[in-house]
């Protein structure tokens, strides 16, 4: 019996800022998104548009059946949100306190009881930053890759 190719487990992640909604959904649709995981502090701003709370469980629901989740266990503390947004420390400082806030709120037994590593699921983890570089998303899917294994896709 010949064996099934079963494509690698993978995490994504994507920023909607400037991405207009068609490119956006386009993207997720692509590459067969199953779930929008939100690691958002502020799911909810007007300045989303798109992609505020409500509104972007509803379109990803209605335009591509992908299920919505805003866990705020990735979102940063309002503290240190605002810590690096207001310039008081460099991005460096800030994904070491992230890392271990992350640790401090157990992020991988959390994720282990929460999320799968099978290749059928496939997260993508959504904040607003436009590049992964210097956005907690990043800093998120390194975690799942460390403990699943998965390969890292920022769309």
């Amino acid at each position: 019996m010949a064996k099934k190719n079963v494509e690698p487990a993978k995490i994504f992640t994507i920023g909607f800022t400037k991405k207009g909604a068609e490119n956006f959904f386009d993207l997720l649709t692509l590459h067969r998104i199953t779930e929008i995981v939100d690691v958002r502090l502020y799911s909810n701003t007007q300045l989303a548009g798109f992609a505020k709370e409500p509104d972007l469980k509803f379109f990803l629901n209605r335009i591509a059946s992908i299920d919505y989740r805003h866990d705020l266990k990735f979102a940063p503390t309002e503290h240190l949100f605002k810590l690096y947004h207001n310039n008081s420390i460099t991005w460096e400082e800030y994904a070491d306190k992230f890392n271990q806030f992350m640790g401090e709120r157990r992020i991988v037994p959390h994720i282990l009881k929460n999320y799968s590593d099978s290749p059928e699921v496939r997260y993508c983890l959504l904040c607003s930053e436009v590049s992964p570089v210097n956005c907690h998303r990043r800093l998120v899917a390194e975690k799942f890759a460390e403990i699943f294994g998965m390969e890292i896709v920022h769309l």
